[in-house]
């Protein structure tokens, strides 16, 4: 028996190696198909093509696998703005390139300095004698713009061009809160801070429709401009004017009616596009009918990766909302960024730092968190700049102000210096269904904020003085960034929106500049004679990447999309409803004081963000009205 039971053990101990040695096999393998970088694939003689079926945006948002694997369907398609541009600038010195075709059909948007700075890539691709072609089902404000840029642009036969301009509607829950007796608590410091009036107003005040007329009017001119210098021959007063009349003279053919105001050149579906490109680079009968040569944009970024040489200037992406803890990438999690910051100064391994902002701000507490980190880096002697995208405004202008250079573009949104916080409370609504509240109290702050039995007024006192500390506070930071007093920036303040060319004439920042202007400018104050751009903690990469293959996220045709010009339409107002579960949501935040710019959210129709799914639970207080009745 004893010989039994030691055979068994060697048995149960070989077992149990066996067991370990396959887990960590296992292991080994999952994290290596998890860290999977994309191969340089081949990149053939003839087209590079960019299918953009999906948003342009500063960042790739973080992808939450247990949100991927359970919802079973790819997410929706990102583009960094920085890569499209990248690819096309390099394909101009590429022999192997001999055209770039850009596929907008199922396009979601991209807000004006991003198709900018796409649109100077293309222009360098053109001087180099190569063609630029676009193609699109629905041409709107965004891919009009970029088609500007393109040596041609075709339209599908049932397709055509929309014309809007910047605006369009915001929402106002005054009369609904009011209809199920939830009242706000509003503290705020700012004339033109309007990010509250949702929820105290059932429209704009006088001071807003005043500020957005202004921001919307200097970024049409600006839109308009670009694309006049780009596309001479484009009649846009013809089309925005009266589009039923424009319309009407090409017999209600939306297609006809684009190439006749000079929007685009070319009508044909698919098949006769590829087949131009083909006769411009190749046919490529393996690829079906009108198949070309070509290459796609992820196999040319895997062949052409960024350069590396010279000392590396770190840049720190702040984009989207402003939040408190390691949110992120595509969204700003204070915590999250100020360690990148910090761990870069900390290796020593770059020569400078700059900080590329697109963001309508969020928490005061996140974004000083982020703007501390950033002093800590121009305290220990890094150059520190400023590359403001599209948003840098209210907490997106905190975090800019340590930087020794700022740089914008001229439809940049920056601005909104101005501090609110907005709590609810539902002791009307819960006394009309025959619920109260009552209790002890051994100070004025026991029990507050009482959501359940309203607000006592030490609290709100309490609260309304907060918020103007952190605006005094908010103003002496922008004073000392800008060389002004106080009361000179309280005058620009007020949470008023400025646009980029406004904002440098009132010295909120320095000169105008894309990315890699600020870059340069960083590495010339480094006195670094040659540099590269290192961005951090801002790649998607690893597990993300490999989910997305597995869910399809291949830049194939996603079924979802709207077919027709009508329903693409209809799909990009769609942000619409995302905005009020954002609304509802953001009013029963716990997050605290805000330093947010809720109008810029407006200047652009973009895709539905990625954990905007998550906004619906944030809504709880509605779900509670719906519960009650």
């Amino acid at each position: 028996m004893k010989f039994a039971r030691s055979v068994w053990k060697v048995l149960v101990a070989i077992k149990d190696g066996l067991v370990l040695l396959f887990l960590l096999l296992f292991f080994w393998a999952l994290y290596a198909a998890l860290t999977l970088r994309p191969t340089p694939g081949q990149v053939r003689d003839g087209a590079l093509t960019i299918t953009l079926d999906g948003s342009v945006v500063e960042e790739r948002s973080a992808l939450a696998p247990a949100q991927l694997l359970l919802s079973g369907e790819a997410p929706a398609h990102e583009f960094q703005a920085r890569d499209v541009a990248r690819a096309i600038e390099t394909a101009a010195d590429d022999s192997r390139i001999k055209a770039v075709v850009i596929d907008l059909e199922q396009f979601t948007g991209g807000r004006q300095v991003h198709m900018s700075r796409i649109g100077a890539a293309m222009d360098k691709v053109r001087a180099a004698h190569k063609p630029v072609l676009v193609r699109a089902l629905l041409y709107t404000d965004d891919a009009v713009q970029l088609a500007a840029h393109a040596s041609e642009a075709w339209v599908d036969p049932i397709g055509g061009a929309v014309v809007t301009g910047p605006g369009g509607s915001q929402l106002y829950y005054k009369a609904l809160m009011d209809r199920f007796k939830v009242k706000a608590h509003i503290f705020k410091v700012g004339t033109y801070k309007s990010a509250v009036e949702p929820y105290a107003r059932s429209d704009a005040s006088p001071e807003a429709k005043e500020n957005l007329s202004a921001i919307y009017g200097a970024l049409w001119s600006a839109w308009k401009a670009e694309v006049t210098k780009a596309r001479p021959k484009a009649n846009i007063d013809l089309v925005t004017r009266d589009p039923p009349q424009w319309l009407a003279q090409s017999g209600g053919d939306m297609a006809q009616a684009a190439v006749k105001a000079g929007l685009v050149d070319k009508v044909g579906d698919k098949i006769a596009f590829g087949k131009r490109v083909g006769d411009l680079v190749g046919h490529d009968p393996a690829a079906g009918e009108g198949g070309y040569k070509g290459s796609t944009l992820a196999q040319y970024l895997a062949d052409k990766p960024a350069p590396t040489t010279g000392k590396a200037i770190a840049v720190v992406t702040v984009a989207g909302t402003i939040v408190d803890g390691d949110a992120g990438p595509g969204s700003a999690g204070g915590t999250r960024i100020a360690n990148l910051i910090d761990q870069a100064v900390a290796s020593g391994n770059y020569a400078a730092l700059v900080v590329r902002v697109d963001s309508p701000g969020g928490s005061v507490t996140a974004a000083e968190r982020i703007r501390a980190a950033i002093a800590r880096a121009r305290a220990k002697g890094l150059p520190v700049a400023v590359s403001m995208a599209n948003l840098a405004a209210s907490g997106g202008y905190w975090v800019s102000t340590p930087a020794q250079r700022v740089f914008a573009e001229p439809a940049t949104i920056t601005g909104s210096i101005g501090v609110f916080a907005v709590i609810p409370s539902f002791e009307d609504t819960l006394a009309s269904y025959g619920v109260t509240a009552d209790g002890v109290r051994t100070t004025p702050l026991s029990g507050q904020p009482d959501v359940v039995g309203g607000l006592s007024p030490q609290f709100e006192a309490l609260s309304q003085a907060s918020v103007e500390s952190y605006y005094a506070r908010f103003l002496r930071l922008v004073a000392d960034a800008r060389h002004k007093s106080p009361q000179d920036i309280d005058k620009i303040a007020q949470g008023r929106v400025w646009d980029g060319g406004t904002a440098r004439q009132i010295g909120l920042v320095d000169q105008f500049g894309e990315l890699e202007d600020a870059v340069a400018w960083a590495a010339k104050a480094a006195k670094a004679e040659s540099w590269h751009a290192e961005f951090l903690g801002s790649n998607p990469g690893g597990w993300q990447g490999f989910l997305s293959g597995l869910m399809g996220d291949d830049g194939s045709t996603d079924s979802r999309a709207a077919g027709d010009v009508t329903g693409l339409l209809a799909q990009r107002q769609q942000a619409l409803g995302w905005r009020v579960l954002a609304d509802l949501g953001r009013l029963n935040s716990t997050a605290g004081a805000q330093v947010y710019c809720l109008e810029c959210g407006g200047t652009a129709a973009m895709a539905p963000p990625p954990a905007a799914q998550g906004l619906v639970a944030q809504a709880s207080w509605l779900a509670l009205l719906g519960k009650l009745l």
